[in-house]
């Protein structure tokens, strides 16, 4: 899993927002990644995103990686947020903006 992991730091490091998901954003695959790119494009922020149905060793490593079983996951500056249903109640109640805007730690 090292490789996979090294991975995974490489992509969640490279963007300050980064979605794994599946699919891509303008061609989700699933509801809840639907859900999650338009939370984050509602933010108004760049962000990264990966395909996990295109890697299954990533696919497999980002729920071990961030100990969370279901995809989608969204990263801020290196750290995991949460899944669709965790995006939305950040969104409703202001903490997912005010995540972003605030500076990198």
């Amino acid at each position: 899993m090292s490789d996979t992991k090294q991975r995974i730091e490489d992509l969640v490091n490279k963007n300050r927002v980064f979605l794994f998901m599946k699919g891509t954003p303008d061609m989700p695959q699933c509801g809840f990644s639907m859900r999650a790119v338009s939370i984050v494009r509602a933010l108004g922020v760049d962000f990264g995103t990966f395909d996990v149905l295109s890697d299954g060793e990533i696919r497999q490593g980002i729920k071990e990686f961030a100990n969370w079983p279901t995809i989608p996951q969204l990263y801020v500056d290196g750290k995991f947020v949460g899944g669709s249903d965790i995006l939305m109640e950040m969104w409703e109640g202001g903490e997912l903006e005010s995540l972003v805007a605030a500076e990198p730690s």
